[in-house]
């Protein structure tokens, strides 16, 4: 068979084919993205040889999401590291299914569901800055970020109208108090520990109406504001900083409010107020490890509801109060710690919790008592001048048998109490209490 040798035309064809490839390729995606009607393009088309296409805003569920999904992909953009890879499913159409985000309809648009919730707890995420990302999604109402390697200044977060939980805690922030805090109208929940923020935290903060404001290890090293009992506050941590002062007399006003507080670990000095005896529904009052100072004020036998009682470590001296020792048994104390304190005698009342574990006086100056301190640091100590007065003053009734009509009147006999199971049934580990569990950096 003779095979006819091809034209001068298919020649010529055949040889622009293989010079200009790009030009079909061009001219091919150009149709695509435009849909063949020859209209503008909604976005940028992709670099040539990418073999994808940009998304569309079609594409998503609704516009919000598909605003959402160019800031986390923005952001993505940024993070420096990601151990558990995470981002790994950050990616398709749906940015309500991407691990770390939630999705809801906010108020006013009943039936458009779009990012509300962020959690990251435990990601171990790194990247220098949140600008750009969680301020630009506006209908964000939590943030929770425990345990991760954000740095950088909070960014405005004022145009977040429904954020009413920020948690940033154990990250690497630091410089002063993040004042973008302070706007925020709807935050109920703030959580700043295990950071290296410094300097001074405004008193206004502590005014804000939040339930939970956890402030502990970090730098902050100022007096106690004096008006703290104006603060609506219900679980307050400020433990493992550098608060100088006394605890404020004030601290009475948050009586109905006040369920749990840590002063623990900090500079605090001065009496113990008579006024503590009034946070009638408080469970924790913890003031261990700072430099207070005088007697225990009868007024704490109105402590009725506290579990625990924290005030070891610290200058506290004199008899360990009946009336106090006696919550054990009329009240809910399951847990009143005075060791490395300089007392030296406990109340008739008080043996049998020392005996069940529940009152612990180690390093002490109490006569009879194992694990005391030695004689010369218990001399050397009273050898200094004191100045706080005991307070006998009890502003309540004691259990049905001390009416408590005339303060002034010491009650007689001290109440006898010794722990039984019941106790021994109820008692709570320090980690099944809210600002107790804020003391360790890993959240569940």
């Amino acid at each position: 068979m003779n095979i006819k040798p091809p034209s001068s035309l298919l020649l010529l064809l055949l040889f622009f084919q293989t010079i200009t490839p790009s030009i079909s390729i061009n001219i091919s995606i150009g149709i695509g993205v435009g849909g063949g009607e020859g209209g503008e393009s909604p976005s940028p088309s992709p670099p040539v040889g990418c073999g994808c296409e940009e998304p569309q805003p079609s594409d998503f569920p609704n516009l919000k999401q598909y605003k959402a999904y160019n800031i986390i992909q923005r952001f993505k953009q940024t993070l420096t590291c990601d151990p558990l890879n995470v981002t790994s499913s950050w990616t398709g159409f749906l940015p309500c299914t991407y691990q770390g985000f939630y999705c809801a309809s906010p108020p006013y648009s009943p039936d458009t569901p779009t990012i509300f919730s962020i959690d990251f707890n435990g990601f171990h995420l790194c990247a220098p800055s949140l600008s750009g990302f969680i301020d630009q999604l506006p209908d964000l109402s939590l943030f929770h970020s425990n345990s991760n390697s954000f740095s950088g200044d909070l960014p405005d977060l004022t145009s977040l109208p429904y954020l009413y939980e920020l948690d940033i805690s154990n990250n690497l922030f630091s410089g002063p108090y993040p004042s973008n805090t302070l706007p925020l109208s709807q935050l109920t929940f703030l959580d700043l520990r295990f950071n290296r923020f410094s300097g001074s935290v405004p008193g206004t903060i502590f005014l804000k109406d939040l339930d939970v404001l956890f402030l502990n290890n970090n730098l902050f090293s100022q007096p106690l504001p004096r008006d703290l009992g104006n603060s609506p506050v219900a679980y307050l941590t400020l433990a493992n900083n550098g608060f100088t002062g006394p605890i404020p007399n004030s601290l009475c006003k948050a009586a109905d409010r006040l369920a749990e507080v840590l002063f623990i670990n900090n500079k605090l000095s001065g009496c113990l107020p008579y006024e503590i005896g009034l946070l009638r529904i408080a469970t924790v009052f913890d003031a261990g490890d700072n430099l207070l100072t005088g007697p225990i004020p009868w007024s704490f036998a109105c402590l009725k509801s506290v579990e625990q009682l924290n005030l070891a470590n610290n200058y506290l001296y004199g008899r360990v109060p009946d009336v106090v020792c006696s919550l054990a048994k009329f009240g809910q104390l399951e847990n009143f710690s005075l060791s490395g304190n300089y007392f030296t005698s406990v109340g008739v009342t008080c043996w049998p919790l020392i005996k069940s574990g529940v009152l612990d006086v180690r390093r002490n100056c109490i006569p009879g008592c194992p694990d005391q301190r030695p004689a010369w640091e218990c001399v050397r100590f009273f050898m200094k001048p004191k100045f706080c007065p005991l307070s006998i003053h009890i502003p309540c009734s004691l259990h049905g048998d001390w009416n408590g009509n005339d303060h002034s009147v010491r009650p007689s006999p001290p109440f006898r109490a010794v722990p039984g199971r019941r106790m021994a049934e109820r008692r709570r580990s320090p980690a099944s209490y809210v600002t107790y569990s804020a003391l360790t950096k890993k959240t569940s």
